[in-house]
């Protein structure tokens, strides 16, 4: 096959020859190099096109494997690199050249997969086969130094077996990357720990040792800006070739197959995480778990060993990364199908009402109906704008208020007897997220019975004028053409506490931008049909109901000016009021007149503080004479 050069968007086609234990040696590429020119060339290898089975994303709600069609997965024999990871790999080479350390220098699994699945990635983690990663990044500067280079820091991770974290790692920016560097290990569990003993070992071993064949096993050390990626797949720096040392890897990527290099159920108790991570992955991907792999994920060694060794805060963090990912709700699914949605997420010893029969599936239906509501019918519910992180942060939470809808009226109590949710419990204590997520999950569905009042109001033929004689009373009169205004924005801004009318239950002030993640989850529910969710849920009609539901009450909202009414703020504060009424003290008069100024707010929005005064005087003076006639 003769030689060719494929330029890529300034980087370069690198076509490495596949290279597994079963497999012929591999062609290598010759780089002949001088100071003003290089020449490379490539061995050019096909691109397979594989059948595999995934979920049908429109009827992910109900996914199961009988449910399932076929798709077509491409897995190239050729790694893609970019200018940047040339020139990263280039330079690591002529380190290695320059003090003739004779290290082989492996990118490992993350990052192979990716490539050969024809996606980019920022994860390039390096494995060294005779030295540390510390050792390596320090000659790496000395050779910057004597090329006339900035040197760069060095971060290292130090061991710490309670975190799982087991070998030294280091970290340094090279041309703006940040690159890891790790020995290649292998690991022996004791029986009563997750915690293994590592000792440097061959690429061999290292493959063998790793979660997934062709998955990366993923963990966070120290602060989030540090990770480590790793995978069985390895691609070789030094003779540009992807090595597959299990000889499975490639193959399980060809049928979209996630399976475990060694027996399911012995990989699972050395590391139950591996369980969560295998879902992840097969959600991610679209790819199908092994048979063997399920039965052991389903194991109730396994499944308690998860609940009891794995800290909640790595089982939070796994499963926010698959709500944060391509298919949260195939993740979902997997983890219902496989009876760990209550290892999971575990709830509080005693709730009111008790956890109901078949809660988990119910769940699970309610997060796959909100997933085909949004995606399939393209319902605007994230518009953080330019804002990426917001809307980010509403899909993320929005999913989450989704999955607990059949929880939003169970509560349980605290130390201090507190009613608390119980969706408060879950995402806080079992899954150890941000106390601002439970928060906002809670708001979320607190608002959303609110708003189930409002498209009610929406949607009915009720007079203008009953809605009218509820707002006014002997001081306020709001003009005819601003009641519906008025009656929704008061509903929107307040709640009900203890049946009073509560300044700290102000409703859009506590969700803010959420308000259309409370809407979209008022829509979803209020049905009431938890029950029969699975039958009346996934059916496209249905879908297409509330769809126009949800943007009929939206444009209602906006077309009130109502969209950002959680911004507004009191004209008056309670002291001017109390100078205005003449009174010495607060007490529920004040109460009452901050609920009028708001009505008289919303009615005249374009209304100054002055005004309003005027408003108020008059309307005492009013009151007065009516009492004196009387």
């Amino acid at each position: 096959m003769p030689p060719r050069l494929l330029p890529r968007g300034g980087g370069l086609l690198l076509l490495a020859p596949l290279r597994c234990r079963s497999l012929v040696p591999s062609l290598h590429r010759s780089v002949a190099s001088s100071t003003r020119t290089r020449t490379r060339t490539r061995t050019v290898f096909s691109v397979f096109s594989i059948r595999a089975f995934s979920s049908n994303p429109g009827m992910a709600a109900g996914s199961s494997e009988q449910q399932q069609q076929q798709r077509s997965v491409e897995v190239r024999e050729t790694v893609v690199l970019t200018g940047k990871e040339e020139r990263i790999f280039r330079r690591l080479l002529d380190v290695v050249r320059h003090f003739g350390l004779g290290t082989q220098l492996r990118v490992a699994g993350g990052w192979v997969r990716d490539k050969l699945l024809g996606k980019d990635s920022a994860d390039i983690d390096i494995a060294l086969d005779n030295m540390t990663g510390q050792n390596f990044c320090e000659k790496v500067n000395e050779y910057s130094k004597m090329v006339g280079e900035e040197q760069k820091g060095i971060g290292v991770i130090q061991c710490n077996p309670d975190q799982s974290k087991h070998l030294e790692t280091a970290r340094m920016l090279i041309f703006d990357i940040w690159i890891d560097f790790v020995n290649l290990r292998s690991e022996k569990y004791a029986e009563n720990s997750r915690i293994p003993t590592v000792e440097i070992g061959t690429a061999e071993e290292d493959a063998y040792r790793r979660d997934l064949t062709i998955n990366r096993l993923a963990s966070r050390y120290l602060y989030s800006v540090f990770s480590k990626y790793l995978g069985s797949l390895f691609f070789n720096i030094n003779n540009n070739s992807v090595e597959d040392l299990t000889g499975r890897g490639i193959e399980d990527l060809k049928k979209g197959l996630v399976v475990t290099p060694l027996p399911a159920k012995a990989t699972f108790l050395d590391d139950p995480l591996r369980v969560l991570r295998a879902i992840r992955f097969a959600a991610r991907f679209n790819f199908t778990l092994d048979e063997d792999l399920k039965e052991a994920a389903s194991d109730e060694k396994v499944k308690l060993e998860l609940g009891s060794k794995i800290s909640r805060e790595r089982i939070g963090h796994e499963i926010d990364l698959m709500m944060s990912d391509k298919q949260p709700v195939k993740a979902m699914c997997h983890i219902r199908d496989l009876g760990l949605f209550y290892v999971v997420f575990t709830f509080p010893g005693k709730s009111e009402p008790p956890v109901a029969d078949k809660c988990d599936q119910c769940c699970v239906s309610y997060i796959g109906a909100a997933w085909n509501l949004v995606y399939s019918s393209g319902c605007s519910v994230f518009t953080g704008g330019s804002d990426s992180k917001l809307q980010d942060e509403q899909r993320r939470l929005c999913l989450y208020s989704a999955l607990f809808v059949p929880l939003r009226n169970m509560f349980y109590l605290d130390k201090k007897s507190k009613k608390v949710p119980v969706t408060s419990y879950i995402i806080r204590d079992s899954l150890k997220l941000k106390a601002s997520d439970a928060e906002t999950v809670a708001n979320v569905h607190a608002a959303s019975e609110k708003f189930a009042e409002l498209v009610l109001l929406f949607e009915s033929n009720t007079d203008i004028g009953t809605f009218k004689d509820k707002l006014e009373d002997e001081y306020l009169e709001i003009p005819a053409d601003m009641v519906k205004r008025v009656f929704a924005g008061y509903h929107m801004f307040w709640t009900k506490t203890s049946d009073k009318l509560s300044i700290s239950g102000l409703v859009l002030r506590e969700i803010k931008d959420f308000w259309r993640v409370a809407l979209f989850i008022s829509i979803l529910s209020n049905l009431r049909v938890e029950n029969n969710v699975d039958d009346t849920l996934n059916q496209q009609d249905e879908l297409q109901r509330r769809k126009e539901k949800y943007l009929r009450a939206e444009r209602s909202i906006t077309d009130l000016d109502l969209d950002e009414v959680w911004k507004l703020k009191p004209l008056l504060d309670g002291k001017t009021i109390m100078g205005v009424l003449q009174l010495k003290s607060g007490g529920p008069l004040i109460r009452k007149w901050q609920q009028r100024l708001l009505k008289w707010q919303l009615a005249h929005p374009k209304g100054t503080s002055d005004e309003c005064i005027e408003w108020m005087k008059q309307s005492q003076s009013k009151r007065q004479k009516v009492e004196s006639n009387t």
